[in-house]
């Protein structure tokens, strides 16, 4: 299998480390960022396949997060986390093309099973 590139950001540090070790397991390769701006300067120098993001964190958004993700690499998947999941909110990013939104408390399961279908768009290249 090849190596996919992974990023998670989440304020919640803990939230990010399950995340890793969870999905480190499955053979990705994870980084994991506690907000949007160092996450984003991450994604300017290495390329990743999928970003799990949280949509509600200071400074960069989530929704920024995936609009500047897709502006500079339109390929990558980007799936929205957020405690604070209303409607307007899953329209918009639907609009920006996320690839799923999850409300919390969020199952890793579901989040893993995300990214698999997000990246078969990947192995199919």
């Amino acid at each position: 299998m090849s190596q996919f590139n992974i990023m998670v950001i989440d304020d919640e540090k803990i939230v990010g480390r399950m995340a890793q070790l969870s999905l480190e397991k499955e053979g990705y390769h994870v980084e994991i960022f506690t907000d949007g701006e160092s996450a984003l300067k991450r994604f300017k120098e290495k390329f990743f396949h999928v970003v799990v993001t949280d949509f509600k964190m200071k400074g960069i958004d989530g929704l920024e997060v995936l609009r500047t993700v897709k502006r500079l690499h339109p390929e990558t998947a980007v799936i929205m986390i957020t405690a604070f999941a209303n409607l307007d909110v899953a329209v918009e990013a639907l609009r920006d093309d996320v690839h799923d939104f999850f409300p919390k408390p969020v199952k890793i399961k579901e989040v893993k099973a995300s990214i698999e279908r997000a990246l078969e768009n990947f192995k199919k290249s």
